[in-house]
């Protein structure tokens, strides 16, 4: 049986048998809906109530993981009880040691797998693009993520802050209308993008072209500075009200923590993933943005292989776990059953890496 690659994000889980020249077939949202008893109403109701196992890229919820597991690898997938096979994780950047044992525990106490490894999401992303080195930036739902082999930084902002901005613009032009959430991420998608440069986003505030929008439930609302603004969040961190640098200069100044003579290495083999790079105008202002950078070497994006699934940057981190999988399964480099009860959930530290 073929390992099986898993990418849980904060928005989306990604599953499927390790195909690295296809994408995941299962791609649903990383959410529960449990019903429980409304203990404040008379007849004690039962109400749906939503859950989120994974927050801001790291498991909250084990019992509700668990949940979704099994509902993603005994119904989709198609493991039979008794006769699970291996499975590869992504992670997050920085994930506690902690989360790790804690993961590693579930899968061979719970789901009884013959196999585990997990490895870090922006570093599958650059294999996924056939490089074993180099810089990833990952704008999650979650977080960002600027990383490569030896220094790596996260930033606690994602696409799920962005759509909190876009709610806030929208309702600041739109104070009569009440927007749905879900309205809210589909709008995003949809309007937002990005500026030529920082001077040009700043002659667009006196010039904005509105765009009217039918809302489904037939409301009416303006677009204007919304959808240029939640791009420009990511180069000026301060419209976010966080003193930060934007992604350039934190990229950049995570590759000058590493000795000089990898920096060309590094940076000429850049690499952008998550479903928010798919913005309008994103990958054209980053390049815009390296271009200007102080750096003797700036950053130059790398193309994904023609050969590779249409949507890459979207799956990137599963596409490379896919092929790590045809690495460390066949050559026995992962975690065994016999290896977890022996030393238990801290082997993890010690095989995946």
């Amino acid at each position: 049986m073929e390992a099986v690659v898993v990418d849980a994000g904060s928005k989306l889980l990604k599953a499927g048998i390790a195909a690295p020249d296809q994408a995941p077939v299962l791609v649903m949202p990383s959410k529960m809906k449990l019903e429980v008893e409304d203990q404040q109403l008379a007849d004690r109701a039962v109400v749906e109530e939503v859950v989120h196992p994974v927050v801001r890229g790291f498991v909250k919820d084990w019992d509700a993981m668990e949940d979704l597991l099994n509902y993603v690898l005994y119904r989709n997938i198609g493991w039979e009880i008794g006769d699970e096979g291996q499975i590869l994780f992504t992670e997050p950047l920085f994930t506690p040691k902690a989360l790790r044992e804690q993961l590693v525990q579930l899968m061979f106490e719970k789901f009884n797998v013959s196999g585990f490894y997990d490895s870090e999401q922006a570093v599958l992303s650059l294999y996924a693009v056939g490089r074993i080195s180099g810089c990833t930036v990952d704008i999650g739902h979650g977080k960002i993520g600027a990383v490569q082999h030896v220094a790596s930084k996260r930033l606690e902002i994602g696409g799920v802050d962005l759509t909190t901005l876009f709610a806030q613009e929208l309702k600041r032009s739109n104070p009569l209308v009440n927007i749905d959430p879900s309205d809210v991420e589909r709008l995003k998608e949809q309007y937002a993008c990005c500026a030529e440069d920082q001077l040009a986003f700043e002659a667009l505030e006196n010039s904005w072209q509105p765009e009217r929008h039918t809302l489904p439930d037939g409301q009416v609302i303006t677009i204007e500075k919304e959808r240029y603004i939640v791009g420009e969040a990511l180069f000026q961190p301060r419209i976010l009200g966080l003193e930060d640098y934007g992604i350039v200069h934190q990229l950049v100044t995570s590759v000058s923590n590493v000795s000089s003579e990898y920096h060309r290495q590094l940076l000429e083999n850049t690499m952008l993933c998550g479903g928010t790079i798919s913005m309008t105008g994103f990958e054209d202002r980053f390049q815009g943005e390296a271009n200007l950078s102080a750096s003797a070497i700036r950053p130059t994006l790398v193309k994904p292989p023609e050969y590779m699934p249409e949507n890459l940057a979207k799956h990137s981190a599963w596409l490379g776990g896919a092929i790590l999988a045809k690495v460390v399964f066949p050559q026995n480099q992962h975690v065994t059953k016999g290896e977890y009860d022996e030393t238990g959930p801290s082997i993890v530290h010690k095989k995946c890496f």
